[in-house]
């Protein structure tokens, strides 16, 4: 993990009728999409403990992904999310980043983008840096998008 990165995990919850090969596919999905944006990696979440002499793909955990991203990516990982959440059959996307966490949930898009917003807001006011957008004119090293 570079310097300044931070590690987010991402865990998905499935609709009333999804069975774990389609939660699979829909992280699998969201992996591809979250490879698209600026991150520096998104691997699938290991589950906690792996017994002795279990194959390693026995240690995935379905729905679960590990994102590891710059401060500065981390308003458009979020957005991906939100919007990403509106047409699957997915209940819930549960993120947690250092001490704080968020849930986004199948609900309007006005409703999540507040959610998104009070998160970043959250981060800001207790020194994180992921509220910043690329634009940033404060002038501030790394502010820009050549950061």
């Amino acid at each position: 993990m570079s310097r300044g990165s931070e590690r987010m995990q991402l865990v998905l919850t499935g609709g009333p009728d999804s069975d774990q090969e389609e939660l699979d596919e829909l992280t699998r999905h969201l992996r591809e999409r979250l490879l698209e944006l600026d991150v520096e990696r998104v691997e699938q979440a290991r589950s906690g403990h792996v017994p002795a002499g279990a194959k390693p793909a026995d240690a995935i955990a379905v729905g679960a992904l590990a994102v590891t991203l710059a401060p500065i990516a981390l308003r458009s990982v979020l957005g991906l999310v939100r919007t990403w959440i509106e047409n699957r059959p997915v209940r819930t996307v549960s993120i947690a980043l250092g001490g704080d966490s968020l849930e986004l949930e199948a609900v309007s898009a006005a409703d999540q983008q507040r959610l998104v917003e009070a998160f970043l807001a959250a981060r800001a006011t207790t020194g994180e840096d992921g509220g910043r957008d690329a634009d940033d004119s404060s002038g501030a090293p790394g502010a820009g998008p050549e950061g």
